[in-house]
């Protein structure tokens, strides 16, 4: 464990994570968002969400997934390019924002999450988040059968 008490996940785990295919997790981490935020976002974050990409890194795990509002809903985004902004944090950190067990402003301060690039667009993603009541990643909304549904309703 690093920084004391918090886990990390492990350097042999990173090395394996690092160097898996891109494509699966984001897509998995696009249902996932596509099973909870459309519903939380009104005419003007779906404006401000077009097309911008936003990655998300799990620092510690060596994974960056990013995604982009198309109109509709959320989709990967592969290729050249950079993003309008980078979220990361460790998976553990990352996990305690997604339940609601650690406040994102006290993650940041003390530099455990960290945002780049466009910091209104990072700040406008933190501030929705903070909108929605209950955990944004509650297991029981995220079930193998819900985030079928999602995909399906996607792929029609």
């Amino acid at each position: 464990m690093a920084d004391g008490s918090r886990p990390r996940v492990p350097a042999p785990v990173r090395h394996i994570l690092a160097r898996l295919p891109r494509r699966p997790g984001a897509w998995v981490f696009t249902l996932a968002l596509n099973t909870i935020l459309p519903a939380h976002l009104d005419a003007d974050a779906r404006r401000l969400l077009a097309r911008r990409r936003v990655r998300l890194a799990v620092t510690d795990a060596g994974l960056a997934f990013d995604v982009a509002w198309t109109g509709s809903a959320f989709a990967p985004v592969h290729g050249a390019g950079a993003p309008d902004v980078v979220i990361g944090a460790t998976l553990h950190d990352l996990g305690l924002l997604a339940t609601r067990k650690e406040d994102p402003d006290t993650l940041f301060f003390s530099r455990r999450l960290v945002m780049e690039g466009d910091t209104e667009l990072g700040l406008f993603i933190k501030n929705t988040l903070d909108a929605i009541d209950g955990a944004l990643f509650d297991p029981r909304r995220l079930t193998p059968s819900a985030l079928l549904r999602t995909a399906t309703r996607g792929a029609t």
